[in-house]
Protein backbone atom coordinates (compact mmCIF):
# COMPACT_ATOMS: atom_id res chain seq x y z
CA UNK A 1 0.00 0.00 0.00
CA UNK A 2 1.54 3.68 -0.63
CA UNK A 3 2.28 5.51 2.01
CA UNK A 4 0.69 8.83 2.42
CA UNK A 5 2.12 9.94 6.35
CA UNK A 6 5.27 8.06 7.46
CA UNK A 7 6.66 9.06 10.67
CA UNK A 8 10.21 8.32 11.18
CA UNK A 9 12.26 8.49 14.60
CA UNK A 10 10.21 11.38 15.67
CA UNK A 11 11.27 12.54 19.36
CA UNK A 12 9.07 15.40 21.12
CA UNK A 13 10.76 16.75 24.39
CA UNK A 14 9.32 19.29 26.67
CA UNK A 15 12.15 21.20 28.70
CA UNK A 16 10.90 21.71 32.57
CA UNK A 17 11.38 22.72 35.62
CA UNK A 18 12.04 18.93 36.37
CA UNK A 19 14.35 18.61 33.62
CA UNK A 20 13.54 16.98 29.95
CA UNK A 21 10.46 15.22 29.45
CA UNK A 22 10.86 12.47 26.60
CA UNK A 23 6.86 12.62 25.70
CA UNK A 24 7.66 10.86 22.39
CA UNK A 25 10.64 9.07 22.20
CA UNK A 26 11.87 7.45 18.83
CA UNK A 27 8.63 6.61 17.39
CA UNK A 28 8.18 5.24 13.84
CA UNK A 29 5.24 4.57 12.08
CA UNK A 30 3.01 5.06 8.56
CA UNK A 31 -0.73 4.95 7.39
CA UNK A 32 -1.35 4.47 3.84
CA UNK A 33 -3.47 5.65 1.65
CA UNK A 34 -6.94 4.71 2.09
CA UNK A 35 -5.88 3.39 5.20
CA UNK A 36 -7.11 3.69 9.18
CA UNK A 37 -4.98 3.20 11.87
CA UNK A 38 -5.65 3.20 15.51
CA UNK A 39 -2.50 4.35 18.34
CA UNK A 40 -3.73 2.84 21.43
CA UNK A 41 -2.13 3.18 24.87
CA UNK A 42 -2.78 3.96 28.41
CA UNK A 43 -2.66 7.98 29.23
CA UNK A 44 0.38 9.14 29.62
CA UNK A 45 1.90 7.55 26.86
CA UNK A 46 2.55 10.10 24.03
CA UNK A 47 -0.31 9.49 21.37
CA UNK A 48 -1.97 13.10 21.21
CA UNK A 49 1.76 14.44 21.39
CA UNK A 50 2.49 12.02 18.50
CA UNK A 51 -0.73 13.85 16.64
CA UNK A 52 -0.11 17.45 17.65
CA UNK A 53 3.68 16.82 16.38
CA UNK A 54 2.31 15.82 13.25
CA UNK A 55 0.12 19.20 12.53
CA UNK A 56 2.78 21.17 14.10
CA UNK A 57 0.91 21.97 17.22
CA UNK A 58 3.26 21.60 20.09
CA UNK A 59 3.45 23.92 22.63
CA UNK A 60 7.02 25.78 22.45
CA UNK A 61 8.19 26.52 24.81
CA UNK A 62 8.29 24.04 26.97
CA UNK A 63 8.10 21.87 24.00
CA UNK A 64 10.23 21.07 20.87
CA UNK A 65 10.61 18.47 18.25
CA UNK A 66 14.38 17.72 18.34
CA UNK A 67 14.36 15.19 15.84
CA UNK A 68 12.70 12.73 13.00
CA UNK A 69 10.95 12.98 10.03
CA UNK A 70 7.63 13.09 9.62
CA UNK A 71 6.84 12.49 5.26
CA UNK A 72 3.69 13.19 4.00
CA UNK A 73 2.99 12.88 0.35
CA UNK A 74 7.07 12.78 0.20
CA UNK A 75 7.35 15.92 1.65
CA UNK A 76 8.76 16.33 5.21
CA UNK A 77 6.50 18.58 7.74
CA UNK A 78 9.26 18.99 9.95
CA UNK A 79 10.83 21.54 6.90
CA UNK A 80 7.83 23.59 6.51
CA UNK A 81 7.45 26.69 7.38
CA UNK A 82 4.61 27.93 9.76
CA UNK A 83 3.02 29.58 6.85
CA UNK A 84 3.18 26.54 5.15
CA UNK A 85 2.04 24.46 7.90
CA UNK A 86 -0.94 26.75 8.46
CA UNK A 87 -2.04 25.89 4.90
CA UNK A 88 -1.76 22.27 5.60
CA UNK A 89 -3.58 22.10 8.78
CA UNK A 90 -7.37 21.80 7.92
CA UNK A 91 -6.89 21.97 4.39
CA UNK A 92 -4.74 18.66 3.68
CA UNK A 93 -4.40 17.45 7.35
CA UNK A 94 -7.16 18.06 9.65
CA UNK A 95 -8.10 16.99 13.45
CA UNK A 96 -11.37 15.79 15.45
CA UNK A 97 -10.35 16.98 18.60
CA UNK A 98 -10.72 14.78 21.98
CA UNK A 99 -13.53 17.38 23.46
CA UNK A 100 -15.49 19.12 21.62
CA UNK A 101 -16.80 21.93 23.93
CA UNK A 102 -13.05 22.64 24.74
CA UNK A 103 -12.24 23.02 21.27
CA UNK A 104 -15.29 24.76 19.98
CA UNK A 105 -15.06 28.68 20.73
CA UNK A 106 -18.27 29.50 22.85
CA UNK A 107 -18.13 32.72 21.32
CA UNK A 108 -18.75 32.11 18.31
CA UNK A 109 -21.71 30.55 16.43
CA UNK A 110 -21.32 27.17 14.97
CA UNK A 111 -21.81 28.48 11.40
CA UNK A 112 -19.13 31.64 11.74
CA UNK A 113 -16.83 28.34 13.11
CA UNK A 114 -17.49 26.27 9.92
CA UNK A 115 -17.95 29.00 7.67
CA UNK A 116 -13.86 30.34 8.76
CA UNK A 117 -12.60 27.29 7.32
CA UNK A 118 -13.56 28.01 3.99
CA UNK A 119 -12.79 31.69 4.43
CA UNK A 120 -9.55 31.30 4.81
CA UNK A 121 -8.72 27.66 2.73
CA UNK A 122 -10.97 29.02 0.15
CA UNK A 123 -10.96 32.50 -0.08
CA UNK A 124 -14.72 32.59 0.20
CA UNK A 125 -16.87 35.36 1.44
CA UNK A 126 -18.98 35.29 4.87
CA UNK A 127 -22.20 34.37 2.79
CA UNK A 128 -20.47 31.41 0.68
CA UNK A 129 -19.00 30.12 3.71
CA UNK A 130 -22.88 29.83 5.60
CA UNK A 131 -23.91 28.00 2.76
CA UNK A 132 -21.28 25.57 2.40
CA UNK A 133 -21.57 25.38 6.65
CA UNK A 134 -25.41 24.58 6.31
CA UNK A 135 -23.98 21.52 3.86
CA UNK A 136 -21.47 20.13 5.87
CA UNK A 137 -24.13 20.18 9.10
CA UNK A 138 -26.50 18.01 6.87
CA UNK A 139 -23.68 15.94 5.59
CA UNK A 140 -22.86 15.10 9.12
CA UNK A 141 -26.62 14.40 10.14
CA UNK A 142 -27.36 17.50 11.89
CA UNK A 143 -31.44 17.55 11.72
CA UNK A 144 -32.50 21.77 10.91
CA UNK A 145 -29.21 22.78 9.54
CA UNK A 146 -30.29 26.27 8.40
CA UNK A 147 -31.48 26.72 12.21
CA UNK A 148 -28.06 25.13 13.70
CA UNK A 149 -25.42 27.20 11.88
CA UNK A 150 -26.97 29.84 14.47
CA UNK A 151 -26.60 28.36 17.46
CA UNK A 152 -23.49 28.65 20.04
CA UNK A 153 -21.91 25.55 20.86
CA UNK A 154 -23.48 25.54 24.41
CA UNK A 155 -26.47 25.25 22.87
CA UNK A 156 -25.93 21.28 21.46
CA UNK A 157 -25.54 18.01 23.04
CA UNK A 158 -22.18 16.11 23.45
CA UNK A 159 -23.20 14.21 20.26
CA UNK A 160 -24.15 17.41 18.01
CA UNK A 161 -21.10 19.19 18.82
CA UNK A 162 -19.26 15.73 17.87
CA UNK A 163 -20.79 15.93 14.75
CA UNK A 164 -19.71 19.22 14.14
CA UNK A 165 -15.94 19.01 14.85
CA UNK A 166 -16.02 15.94 12.14
CA UNK A 167 -17.69 18.38 9.70
CA UNK A 168 -15.31 20.53 10.86
CA UNK A 169 -12.51 18.11 9.77
CA UNK A 170 -14.07 17.42 6.35
CA UNK A 171 -14.54 20.78 5.26
CA UNK A 172 -11.81 20.84 2.98
CA UNK A 173 -11.62 17.47 2.00
CA UNK A 174 -8.42 16.50 3.55
CA UNK A 175 -6.32 13.11 2.61
CA UNK A 176 -5.55 12.52 6.30
CA UNK A 177 -8.13 12.97 9.23
CA UNK A 178 -6.09 12.82 12.63
CA UNK A 179 -9.11 11.90 15.36
CA UNK A 180 -7.75 12.19 19.11
CA UNK A 181 -9.94 9.96 21.78
CA UNK A 182 -13.32 11.38 19.51
CA UNK A 183 -16.09 8.78 21.30
CA UNK A 184 -14.69 10.05 24.93
CA UNK A 185 -17.77 11.11 27.37
CA UNK A 186 -20.11 10.05 24.75
CA UNK A 187 -22.90 7.73 25.71
CA UNK A 188 -22.29 4.12 24.32
CA UNK A 189 -25.50 4.79 21.59
CA UNK A 190 -23.74 8.42 20.22
CA UNK A 191 -20.76 6.44 19.86
CA UNK A 192 -21.97 4.27 17.80
CA UNK A 193 -23.21 6.81 15.57
CA UNK A 194 -20.60 8.68 15.29
CA UNK A 195 -18.23 6.21 14.13
CA UNK A 196 -20.69 4.65 11.99
CA UNK A 197 -20.37 8.36 10.66
CA UNK A 198 -16.95 8.29 10.52
CA UNK A 199 -16.85 4.85 8.43
CA UNK A 200 -19.52 6.56 5.68
CA UNK A 201 -17.26 9.73 5.76
CA UNK A 202 -14.30 7.51 5.21
CA UNK A 203 -16.13 5.67 1.98
CA UNK A 204 -17.51 9.35 0.85
CA UNK A 205 -14.39 11.19 0.82
CA UNK A 206 -11.44 8.20 0.49
CA UNK A 207 -9.81 9.79 3.24
CA UNK A 208 -6.97 8.00 5.50
CA UNK A 209 -8.00 8.12 9.38
CA UNK A 210 -5.15 7.84 12.23
CA UNK A 211 -7.55 7.06 15.43
CA UNK A 212 -6.16 7.74 18.42
CA UNK A 213 -7.93 5.76 21.51
CA UNK A 214 -7.60 4.01 24.79
CA UNK A 215 -10.90 1.85 23.82
CA UNK A 216 -9.98 -1.20 21.98
CA UNK A 217 -13.70 -1.49 20.94
CA UNK A 218 -13.08 1.36 18.63
CA UNK A 219 -10.27 0.18 17.51
CA UNK A 220 -11.83 -3.53 16.53
CA UNK A 221 -14.57 -1.38 14.72
CA UNK A 222 -12.62 1.16 12.93
CA UNK A 223 -9.14 0.00 12.37
CA UNK A 224 -7.19 -2.04 9.58
CA UNK A 225 -4.02 -1.51 11.77
CA UNK A 226 -2.91 -1.15 15.53
CA UNK A 227 0.25 0.62 16.97
CA UNK A 228 0.13 0.02 20.72
CA UNK A 229 2.23 3.43 22.51
CA UNK A 230 3.63 2.88 25.96
CA UNK A 231 5.58 5.07 27.91
CA UNK A 232 6.33 7.39 24.31
CA UNK A 233 7.40 4.76 22.33
CA UNK A 234 5.72 2.09 19.87
CA UNK A 235 6.18 -1.23 21.56
CA UNK A 236 3.89 -3.58 19.03
CA UNK A 237 2.43 -2.65 15.63
CA UNK A 238 -0.32 -4.95 13.44
CA UNK A 239 -2.74 -5.50 12.06
CA UNK A 240 -6.14 -5.48 14.46
CA UNK A 241 -7.08 -8.95 13.73
CA UNK A 242 -2.99 -10.27 14.44
CA UNK A 243 -3.33 -8.19 17.60
CA UNK A 244 -6.43 -9.45 18.63
CA UNK A 245 -6.02 -12.93 17.98
CA UNK A 246 -2.42 -13.35 18.81
CA UNK A 247 -0.68 -10.60 21.09
CA UNK A 248 2.92 -10.83 21.65
CA UNK A 249 3.87 -8.06 23.77
CA UNK A 250 3.33 -7.91 27.44
CA UNK A 251 1.92 -4.59 27.59
CA UNK A 252 -0.42 -5.36 24.61
CA UNK A 253 -2.07 -8.68 26.00
CA UNK A 254 -2.35 -6.96 29.68
CA UNK A 255 -4.66 -4.11 27.30
CA UNK A 256 -6.55 -6.87 25.69
CA UNK A 257 -7.07 -9.53 28.72
CA UNK A 258 -8.35 -6.31 30.62
CA UNK A 259 -11.51 -5.92 28.42
CA UNK A 260 -14.41 -7.50 29.69
CA UNK A 261 -16.07 -10.66 27.35
CA UNK A 262 -19.24 -11.91 26.75
CA UNK A 263 -18.22 -15.62 26.62
CA UNK A 264 -15.87 -15.65 29.71
CA UNK A 265 -17.40 -15.32 33.09
CA UNK A 266 -15.09 -13.25 35.68
CA UNK A 267 -15.54 -12.59 38.90
CA UNK A 268 -12.81 -9.49 38.66
CA UNK A 269 -11.66 -8.19 35.28
CA UNK A 270 -7.37 -8.32 34.84
CA UNK A 271 -5.54 -5.67 35.54
CA UNK A 272 -1.92 -4.29 34.79
CA UNK A 273 -0.57 -3.72 37.84
CA UNK A 274 1.22 -0.39 38.47
CA UNK A 275 0.92 2.87 36.12
CA UNK A 276 2.95 4.70 33.43
CA UNK A 277 5.73 5.81 34.75
CA UNK A 278 6.41 9.39 34.79
CA UNK A 279 8.23 10.87 31.62
CA UNK A 280 10.88 11.98 34.26
CA UNK A 281 11.09 8.75 35.88
CA UNK A 282 11.52 6.05 33.37
CA UNK A 283 13.14 3.02 34.25
CA UNK A 284 16.58 1.45 32.72
CA UNK A 285 15.63 -0.75 30.15
CA UNK A 286 12.30 -1.96 28.76
CA UNK A 287 10.15 0.86 29.75
CA UNK A 288 7.26 -1.56 30.84
CA UNK A 289 9.59 -3.91 32.80
CA UNK A 290 8.57 -2.94 36.37
CA UNK A 291 4.86 -3.92 35.73
CA UNK A 292 6.18 -7.02 33.30
CA UNK A 293 5.30 -10.50 34.80
CA UNK A 294 8.01 -11.82 32.60
CA UNK A 295 10.56 -9.22 32.92
CA UNK A 296 14.29 -10.86 33.46
CA UNK A 297 17.93 -9.01 33.80
CA UNK A 298 18.07 -8.21 30.38
CA UNK A 299 14.70 -6.44 30.39
CA UNK A 300 15.90 -4.27 32.90
CA UNK A 301 19.21 -3.61 31.82
CA UNK A 302 18.80 -3.19 28.42
CA UNK A 303 16.00 -1.26 26.24
CA UNK A 304 14.91 -3.59 23.30
CA UNK A 305 14.59 -2.39 19.80
CA UNK A 306 11.74 -2.42 17.64
CA UNK A 307 12.14 -5.14 15.76
CA UNK A 308 10.51 -6.77 12.48
CA UNK A 309 8.84 -10.33 13.51
CA UNK A 310 7.07 -11.21 10.56
CA UNK A 311 3.42 -9.76 10.06
CA UNK A 312 4.33 -7.11 13.27
CA UNK A 313 7.27 -4.95 14.50
CA UNK A 314 7.66 -5.28 18.67
CA UNK A 315 9.73 -4.25 20.73
CA UNK A 316 10.55 -6.70 23.11
CA UNK A 317 13.44 -9.01 24.38
CA UNK A 318 11.09 -11.76 25.15
CA UNK A 319 11.65 -14.66 22.30
CA UNK A 320 14.80 -13.02 21.49
CA UNK A 321 17.99 -15.56 21.69
CA UNK A 322 19.70 -13.24 24.87
CA UNK A 323 15.88 -13.35 26.55
CA UNK A 324 15.91 -17.46 25.86
CA UNK A 325 19.80 -17.84 27.37
CA UNK A 326 18.51 -16.04 30.55
CA UNK A 327 15.30 -17.99 31.16
CA UNK A 328 17.19 -21.97 30.55
CA UNK A 329 20.45 -20.43 32.78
Amino acid sequence: MEKLLDVKDLRTYFYTSEGKVPAVDGVSFSVGKGETVAIVGESGSGKSITALSILGCVPSPPGRIESGEIVFEGKNLLEKSKKDMRKIRGNEISMIFQEPMTSLNPVYTVGRQLSEVFEIHHGMNRKEGFKKAEELLEMVGIPSPQERVKQYPHQMSGGMRQRVMIAMALACNPKLIIADEPTTALDVTIQAQILELMKDMKRETKASILIITHDLGVVAEMAERVIVMYAGKVIESATVREIFKNPKHPYTMGLLSSMPSMDAKRERLTTIEGSVPRPTEFPKGCRFNPRCNFAREVCQNYEPPLRDAGERCISCWMGTQEYLEEVTA
